[in-house]
């Protein structure tokens, strides 16, 4: 039997995209410490990943399909087909957004105010493209966590490049927004060589087709009417 291996995301967005397949038709079945879920559809080999990773086994043909981010296919510069976008996140279905963000009583105001300061992040690369198109030259250094926590110690960092919602999170630290980078929402891409095999690209083709209208449904409603026959044309 012919078998499409599909990435999904584990962490933060694992909830929301599981939902969403369900929605979509697909059961998807997980345990704690497995990496490999269980779904009802024989013709799925399903794998869960960090979002940050996906993208990249795509690439490289580990995975034919994925679910992973805007932001994590350009950070990793990632050679990919996009085969459809999804505008939903773990809390919304508002696009989350990558935004620089300083405290409330830093003297930063603006993105050129970064020169030559220190910025921590997951987004290293990303980070650092936005800010030479803004011609702003800046140390980006790579978080490994408690990244809001970072900057309000004194001398560590200036101003931290970090995913946000809603942004209460960042209100919570007493951190203040200085610019917004970009915003993100997941992808469903596919490896070059398995969007080039009929059989893999029909498949992925029907579960795009099946996911967004599974996400276009969610705010919508049914109606059911009992209508005689002879007072149809009046409908």
């Amino acid at each position: 039997m012919s078998r499409l291996k599909i990435g999904l995301p584990s962490g933060s967005l694992q909830e929301s995209t599981l939902n969403l397949f369900a929605k979509a038709g697909y059961r998807i079945r997980t345990s704690h410490r497995s990496y490999t879920p269980t779904i009802d559809d024989p013709e799925l080999e399903g794998l869960f990943l960090r979002a940050q990773e996906i993208a990249r086994y795509v690439e490289q043909g580990v995975l034919d399909v994925g679910l992973t981010g805007i932001d994590w296919i350009l950070e990793n510069g990632a050679d990919i087909v996009e085969i459809a976008e999804l505008q939903y996140s773990k809390a919304t279905s508002q696009p989350a957004r990558w935004v620089i963000a300083v405290p409330e009583d830093a003297p930063i105001h603006s993105v050129q105010d970064l020169q030559d300061k220190r910025i921590a992040t997951e987004l290293v690369h990303a980070t650092r493209s936005y800010l030479q198109e803004k011609g702003v030259l800046a140390n980006v250094e790579y978080s490994w966590g408690s990244t809001e926590a970072k900057v309000r110690v004194p001398g560590l960092v200036d101003a931290i490049a970090e995913i946000t919602e809603t942004g209460s999170s960042l209100r919570a630290n007493k951190l203040r927004i200085v610019e917004t980078m970009f915003e993100t929402t997941p992808r469903f891409i596919a490896n070059k060589e398995a969007w080039d095999d009929p059989w893999k690209r029909e498949k992925a083709q029907n579960i795009a087709t099946l996911l967004i209208g599974a996400f276009h449904a969610e705010d919508k409603v049914g109606l059911k009417m009992n209508v005689r026959r002879k007072d149809l044309h009046a409908v």
